[in-house]
């Protein structure tokens, strides 16, 4: 009996040790999330500001460039001053996205917020061969955070444009409405996307943008995973078809809420 009641002592203290060692490696595993957290949202800063300070960049050097044109400097100041206050958006609606944090949601008009892309990238598309399209009713609204909504709409743009890059293409962004939801789709007639590829495209640092492509910035596989942590923050849905050498169309559901 005695014999008994010791190995049931044991296997209590054994067990109680690796219950212990068991909430210890938990602890951890949280503490490596949490810096895996941090390190992400601070890749995707980089990213999305990144796509911010380029246009900035360009508008800064054509007003040094003509000093006597007060228009033109003018028109780079504000656009310095718009896309400032958008940045600080920005960096706002990631950290709220990394913290769980509920963001404030408006009626946006989708056709708007598409001018604003073009606006704030400042570059003719026409110049590198690509023919744009947009579809989209001008009074057709969707209930989202506009700014990140606009991030979101800019990085698949970028992609499309480079997709087409340097043979030029066909771009087409249209966008329509369910009883329940708003569709928005961004399609190119560029290079296109390898089947093995498209289960990983939204994974964090997954990037089909090789240092030896003719990709004008090499990828650091954080856009379209920013783009899905965005459309999943707004209870939505964004998916892609391709097929390589004929293009690639990617699809945003956004519940219609309004």
């Amino acid at each position: 009996m005695a014999g008994i009641i010791e190995k049931r002592r044991t296997l209590h203290r054994q067990l109680a040790e690796r219950q212990n060692t068991n909430e210890q490696l938990q602890t951890q595993i949280q503490q490596l999330q949490t810096l895996a957290n941090l390190g992400m949202v601070s890749a995707m800063i980089a990213h999305e500001i990144n796509n911010i300070l380029t246009p900035l960049e360009n508008y800064a050097h054509l007003a040094i460039q003509n000093p006597d044109d007060e228009a033109l400097i003018f028109k780079a100041l504000r656009k310095t001053a718009s896309n400032s206050k958008r940045a600080s958006k920005i960096l706002e609606g990631i950290l709220a996205m990394a913290t769980g944090r509920e963001q404030e949601k408006t009626d946006c008009l989708i056709n708007a917020i598409v001018d604003d892309v073009f606006l704030c990238l400042a570059r003719d598309f026409a110049r590198d061969n690509i023919n744009v399209g947009i579809q989209i009713s001008e009074y057709l609204t969707v209930r989202a955070q506009p700014v990140c909504l606009q991030q979101v709409l800019m990085n698949l743009i970028l992609n499309a444009r480079e997709a087409m890059l340097p043979q030029g293409g066909k771009m087409t962004i249209s966008a329509g409405q369910t009883d329940d939801s708003v569709i928005i789709e961004v399609a190119d007639t560029g290079c296109g996307i390898e089947s093995e590829n498209l289960a990983k495209i939204f994974q964090p640092f997954f990037t089909t943008k090789l240092k030896e492509s003719k990709s004008e910035r090499p990828g650091a596989g954080l856009g379209l995973a920013f783009c899905k942590k965005v459309v999943d923050g707004h209870n939505g849905v964004i998916s892609v078809e391709s097929e390589p050498g004929c293009g690639t169309k990617f699809k945003i559901i956004l519940p219609n809420d309004s």
